[in-house]
């Protein structure tokens, strides 16, 4: 389904098709940290991570909203975008493979509002998010 496909077939109750990302690996963390400036030992550092509970490092928060915005830019022309939030729900463990994936909630006057979520293969749903779009 193309951007186009997507904003002329919203109607209430659709589901959007999913996008399926790669493994998050220590690399992928490593280049994010680079990126984004948010070095958290907890991200990068298996000793630091499990100083702090966690049997290995997981990944930033940040990174699974990042993941949304590319699912919503790979859906809906970017300028029809007009709010985009997210709720951190669980931790990303390294190695996981999130799906993001998203629905319509409502269409009125020209505005269709979204949900959407990144969940792992266990279905644990580790952001749930809404947009709102113009259709």
């Amino acid at each position: 389904m193309t951007t186009t496909e997507v904003t002329q077939d919203l109607a209430p109750g659709t589901e959007l098709p999913p996008l399926e990302i790669g493994p998050i690996t220590r690399r992928t963390l490593a280049l994010f940290a680079g990126g984004s400036g948010d070095h958290q030992p907890v991200h990068v550092d298996i000793d630091a991570a499990r100083e702090r509970g966690r049997e290995d490092v997981i990944a930033h928060g940040m990174i699974s909203m990042a993941y949304l915005g590319r699912y919503l830019a790979g859906l809906i022309p970017q300028e029809r975008l007009r709010s985009f939030d997210v709720r951190f729900a669980a931790v990303t463990p390294v190695l996981a493979r999130p799906i993001c994936s998203g629905s319509v909630r409502s269409i009125e006057q020209g505005v269709a509002t979204l949900d959407l979520k990144v969940a792992l293969a266990d279905g644990t749903v580790t952001v749930t998010g809404t947009a709102t779009v113009a259709v």
